[in-house]
């Protein structure tokens, strides 16, 4: 039973409209699907992704009117997105800089190029050219060309107070693989892979005891979603969790995967989603993201959310 590598992301966004421009403008992401947080039906949930809303390229926020962020401990504290070439660092230089973006220097982190940078509310991302590994789905409709576009998340980086407990997780439940060490920015960054690794399929986890605690807030990360390939390894996880007396969730039918919650011991929450039914269950792949899309379980509830929800454009 193995998970296969990253399935999604979600962090929080105070500005959707900003948001919606940068992700979908600026980086060229697709809207692959405009929906409501399931829990809380007045937010947005936005997921931007590849051009086939393949699993792994999903960066999802949760339009959440929060203060700021408060960086610290025990939290997602960069999120990669992976590109094909050196030479598109240099291209993502150059149209970071000059739309005014925040953005680094490209350098070598781990024996890959990578280039780090913020969305306008601090959120944390770097590119990572992953050297084309693996298939690639562009969106013709994209601003970016096709060989520059983003190919979807990893690796994720964690930050928490103590890594013995984390590591215990990752391997000795989630049956991820201790693979190596680096130092960068000023500490040392342990590697976690899943599946077939590579940077899709790759945790890095810096111990860190003097820092803060982490406050959720607008720039920073709700929580990080794992892939499991179908509902038969997805049921054996929940059984798994049971087992070992870890407290979750229960499995939830989200409509376009099934999840699976749980806080790692540091208290960063994990999620383990299934690849399928896939964002083209309720609306054709060619307009995927265009009009509010609601589960059949709120589709009744419509008026009175979309009536609660802030015009996106």
């Amino acid at each position: 039973m193995q998970l296969t590598g990253i399935h999604h992301l979600t962090a929080i966004s105070a500005k959707p409209r900003e948001n919606l421009a940068f992700y979908t403008g600026l980086l060229g992401m697709r809207l692959v699907k405009k929906t409501v947080n399931q829990d809380d039906v007045r937010a947005y949930h936005l997921f931007y992704a590849d051009g086939r809303a393949n699993p792994g390229t999903d960066l999802t926020f949760f339009d959440f009117p929060a203060a700021p962020e408060r960086r610290g401990n025990n939290s997602i504290s960069r999120t990669g997105l992976r590109v094909a070439s050196e030479q598109s660092l240099g291209f993502w230089r150059d149209r970071l800089k000059q739309a005014g973006g925040h953005a680094g220097d490209i350098t070598e982190v781990d024996g890959q190029l990578t280039l780090p940078f913020e969305d306008k509310e601090g959120q944390r991302l770097v590119l990572v050219d992953d050297g084309g590994r693996g298939p690639a789905s562009p969106w013709e409709k994209s601003a970016v060309p096709a060989e520059h576009q983003i190919r979807g998340l990893g690796p994720i980086m964690l930050t928490v107070h103590e890594l013995s407990r984390t590591a215990f997780v990752l391997t000795e439940v989630m049956n991820m693989r201790r693979v190596r060490d680096y130092a960068a920015h000023g500490a040392e960054i342990h590697v976690f892979e899943m599946g077939e690794g590579g940077p899709a399929a790759e945790l890095h986890v810096i111990e860190s005891a003097d820092l803060p605690e982490a406050r959720q807030g607008a720039g920073g990360v709700h929580h990080v979603a794992f892939r499991t390939p179908d509902e038969g390894q997805y049921h054996a996880w929940a059984r798994r969790l049971n087992e070992l007396g870890i407290r979750n969730s229960g499995e939830i039918d989200r409509f376009y995967f099934r999840s699976l919650y749980f806080r790692e011991p540091n208290g960063i929450l994990f999620e383990i989603a299934t690849d399928g039914p896939g964002f083209a269950t309720d609306e054709p792949m060619a307009t995927l993201g265009e009009k509010l899309s609601l589960p059949p379980f709120l589709e009744p509830r419509r008026a009175q959310i979309e009536a609660g929800l802030k015009p996106l454009q």
